[in-house]
């Protein structure tokens, strides 16, 4: 194990580093390093390769969904492995592991989605791109939305982290993809492409949002960590989350959802499930004072569930 010695009148203390569970991604890698630079104290970097990495030949859909880029860290956390675990808190269930808790949620990045082409190209948006235009992507919600306000454009998959996804574009393999802004922007390259409005795209339940995990025992931990807690995007991040629960959504489930704040201070909701196919969509907004911010949360799913076809339903079981 490593660890750093430090003085302090004269006596010497061995003090084990913390360590920061994170998957082996250069986007979750930067993700961990910022963590360890908040927290201001010795701390090791413990990279997992997870499900979600080793599986590249099927659409995560197929094999089990938002779980597979969470699974080895959870165990590694109860286990003891590690100390606490980076996630994009999109890509963690609705329902946390046995034993865990989300300790802290770092202010959220721009959740805007981005539509990236090819150098050289001039389009800047998805009304822009011509007919047949190939988009690059393996998210039901994107696929969805793009081929409910332009179904004349055709879905190809892509898989793979940011780079691996902008290296399939320059080669040809599509004409645009979509990439989340907030990943772009702590990958350095924020001036990739162009930002989507959310008329368009609504984005995944708390897209753009970091997730500090620690076991639900480890109260030092807790409170360690409780200072790098953003409460106004926990309060948003927990209105998506409890819209996302009560929809009982996965991977296999086209939702989209964004909470904000306005500006009486009350919490704005905006709420969407899609067909797979794009053919339907519902979608609903309101408004709440943060009190009753997740009964707000809990009643628009149920009001959405209720306006959908049978058929969209399906998908939820």
């Amino acid at each position: 194990m490593k660890t750093n010695i430090f003085y302090l009148n004269k006596v010497t203390l061995m003090i084990p580093p913390l360590k920061l569970g994170t998957r082996g991604s250069p986007l979750a890698l930067a993700q961990a390093a910022m963590v360890a630079r908040l927290l201001a104290v010795p701390s090791e970097i413990v990279v997992l390769k997870t499900s979600g990495d080793l599986i590249q030949d099927r659409p995560l859909s197929e094999v089990g969904g938002k779980g597979l880029f969470t699974k080895e860290l959870d165990d590694a956390l109860q286990a003891g492995h590690i100390d606490m675990a980076v996630h994009c808190i999109k890509d963690m269930a609705s329902v946390l592991a046995s034993g865990t808790t989300l300790a802290a949620i770092l202010p959220r990045e721009d959740y805007h989605d981005r539509l990236i082409v090819p150098g050289g190209s001039t389009y800047c948006s998805v009304a822009e791109l011509p007919a047949g235009a190939r988009i690059g992507t393996s998210s039901l919600r994107r696929a969805a939305q793009i081929r409910h306000r332009r179904p004349d454009l055709i879905i190809v998959p892509f898989r793979g982290n940011v780079g691996t996804r902008l290296a399939k574009l320059a080669a040809g393999e599509a004409d645009a993809t979509i990439l989340a802004a907030a990943g772009l922007n702590r990958l350095g390259k924020g001036d990739l492409g162009c930002g989507i409005d959310i008329d368009l795209m609504l984005p995944a339940p708390a897209q753009g949002a970091i997730g500090i995990a620690c076991r639900l025992d480890d109260r030092a931990m807790q409170a360690q960590l409780a200072p790098l807690n953003d409460l106004e995007t926990a309060d948003c991040i927990a209105v998506e989350r409890a819209f996302l629960a009560e929809l009982d959504g996965s991977c296999r489930t086209p939702i989209a959802a964004l909470a904000r704040f306005n500006t009486n201070d009350d919490i704005e909701l905006i709420g969407e499930i899609l067909s797979v196919d794009g053919t339907r969509a519902v979608r609903r907004q309101t408004v709440s004072d943060p009190s009753s911010a997740l009964d707000m949360a809990r009643a628009m799913a149920r009001e959405i569930k209720s306006a959908a076809d049978p058929d969209m339903l399906a998908a939820f079981d």
